[in-house]
């Protein structure tokens, strides 16, 4: 996996799951919370999430194949969607179905300081990772805002961190109301209640994460800076005139597939417009070094194909 994949926070998120994961549960044994039963759930979900990311990281790895000529980019895109599967059920139904069963037959809380010790430790080792995920973030994200950050970013790994840390943050907080206000009424309801206050927001994460891993798994094209530096790259003014048509898709996070149809004068030789295309697509793999497989099509433009609409199929000639 690339840099640019976020590998840092994945590990950083991984082993602070892991020990929260095992904290939570004993916690939850020594005092019967359900909330704590369903942070120990969402943490273990956490965990099996991000060795899910490593996982597709590393199988997109491989090299092409003729059966995929393309390569394993997009297994990135498959194990993050798989990710936000695995919260919406393991954690968010879970902690949904745990919660209503809580506020259906309450009981007292027992050993109150360990869910509440627990609970600190967890939103401390949380805070770590979230660090360590915006810290990754900052390095790519540019002048984008973090919501424009998570819907553009073609790399899924880093928002997928960024929305569960986000989301372990604030469920810690709601599982902390819960059992402080189970522990100052004397009414185990409010444990329940931030339970299943837990599972809601669990649920709204992982449909987040579903939209923008669709997006991806169907196909997103090239951000608009990027399509303007292929369209300046590709015209040199002698042979090629204009891009009449352009078509980009993301094969992997860093890996763009580029197919243009370009207007060359009529009087060019074959040699000519051949050279001119070798030379284009040095133009543009310099510009947008991701863009590594580049088809261009020579073409004549013509006024009146153009006037036909935008359709490539409809008007070959036109743009």
């Amino acid at each position: 996996m690339s840099a640019s994949g976020g590998t840092k926070a994945i590990v950083a998120a991984l082993g602070a799951n892991l020990a929260i994961a095992v904290a939570k549960f004993v916690a939850f044994i020594f005092s019967g919370s359900s909330s704590m039963l369903a942070e120990s759930v969402h943490s273990l979900a956490d965990s099996g999430n991000q060795g899910l990311l490593l996982l597709g990281g590393k199988k997109a790895q491989r090299e092409a194949t003729p059966q995929h000529p393309f390569g394993y980019g997009r297994e990135r895109y498959i194990y993050a969607f798989l990710v936000s599967i695995v919260l919406f059920t393991v954690g968010g139904m879970f902690a949904i179905y745990e919660g209503y069963e809580k506020i259906k037959h309450p009981h007292e809380l027992e050993h109150w300081y360990w869910p509440v010790g627990v609970l600190v430790f967890a939103i401390i080792a949380e805070g770590f990772s979230f660090r360590t995920a915006i810290k990754e973030s900052n390095e790519t994200r540019g002048g984008l805002s973090w919501a424009q950050f998570i819907r553009r970013a073609k790399a899924p790994e880093l928002p997928v961190v960024l929305l569960e840390d986000f989301g372990a943050l604030v469920g810690l907080v709601l599982a902390l109301g819960g059992v402080g206000l189970a522990l100052a009424t004397g009414d185990g309801v409010w444990d329940g209640v931030g339970t299943l206050c837990i599972g809601i927001l669990l649920i709204l994460i992982a449909i987040i994460l579903a939209a923008e891993t669709k997006s991806l798994l169907l196909g997103e094209a090239a951000g608009t800076a990027e399509v303007a530096r292929i369209e300046k790259a590709v015209v040199d003014g002698d042979t090629v005139t204009k891009v009449i048509h352009m078509r980009t898709l993301h094969l992997g996070p860093e890996e763009l597939l580029v197919a243009a149809k370009i207007a060359v004068r009529h009087d060019e030789t074959a040699a000519e417009v051949a050279a001119a295309i070798n030379a284009a697509e040095e133009r543009i793999r310099t510009a947008v070094p991701i863009a590594r497989v580049i088809y261009l099509e020579p073409d004549i433009f013509s006024e009146t194909a153009a006037a036909a609409g935008t359709n490539p199929a409809k008007a070959p000639g036109g743009h």
